[in-house]
């Protein structure tokens, strides 16, 4: 019997599981759209699955469950250079000794000129992070990183989510900035304005979470940031998707109109 084609809520639907560590304790370079792209590829993922399966990914799909214009060629070659870009991509993770290596997203990535279909696969030495996952571990719904227009958005959401169950965290500003990539702002005030403020404001408006912050001073700069994590209750959530899948739809609806 063929398999039952999703609808496009239903992939937006699925899960993002990753261990605690791969959030916490790593530190990457992307940009926003190869962030979507991984977690869409990592959303694909089943619970039970033992080993990655050679992924078949559909730029259509894709560009529909991001709010995309598919009918555009210009972003299909964009995505098809985002992914070749992505086979080059590493991350840093700290591991329990202490020492810091290296892991890639993708093992490889193929695309066929002729038909136009792109394999690919997860990196084998990410199973322990996002295989068989029992504990420490975070999850949450791909949706909620769709609609986000700031690379530092999600992966400040990542961090406070895999933290949420502590209801805050603090981090020192240094650090923060490490772990965002981010330490190109060297000026705090332009730190927290384009990546502190605009990622919370993106958060509090694009996910299941509430976050507020504080910053504590030492002498006359700047030294911490504490956030305060709340999950929105059912209702909140709830408006909150539909807001999200009418902000995705019309962004696209908008892009197809200005292409004409």
């Amino acid at each position: 019997m063929a398999k039952k084609k999703e609808t496009l809520s239903e992939v937006r639907d699925h899960l993002v599981v990753k261990r605690n560590d791969l959030i916490q304790k790593s530190r990457y370079q992307m940009s926003l759209q190869e962030q979507k792209i991984v977690l869409y590829l990592i959303s694909k993922v089943k619970p039970d699955d033992k080993n990655f399966k050679e992924q078949l990914f559909s730029i259509k799909e894709f560009c529909l469950v991001c709010g995309i214009d598919d009918d555009n060629g210009k972003n299909y070659g964009n995505i098809k250079n985002t992914l070749k870009t992505l086979s080059d991509r590493s991350i840093w993770i700290t591991l329990e000794d202490g020492s810091e290596t290296t892991l890639r997203w993708v093992n490889k990535v193929t695309i066929n000129k002729h038909s136009g279909l792109i394999k690919l696969q997860l990196d084998e030495d990410l199973k322990p992070y996002l295989l068989d996952l029992q504990e420490n571990f975070t999850q949450y719904h791909l949706i909620y990183t769709l609609a986000m227009q700031s690379q530092y958005s999600i992966r400040l959401y990542e961090l406070l989510k895999s933290y949420q169950f502590k209801g805050c965290i603090s981090f020192d500003i240094g650090e923060l900035k490490r772990l965002l990539f981010a330490e190109q702002y060297e000026r705090f005030p332009d730190f927290k304005r384009r990546v502190i403020d605009m990622a919370t404001r993106e958060i509090n408006k694009l996910t299941d979470i509430q976050i507020t912050y504080e910053l504590t001073k030492e002498g006359r700069k700047f030294n911490e940031v504490c956030f305060e994590i709340h999950q929105k209750d059912t209702g909140e959530r709830l408006d909150t998707w539909s807001s999200i899948s009418e902000l995705i739809d019309s962004t696209k609806d908008e892009a197809k109109k200005s292409s004409k």
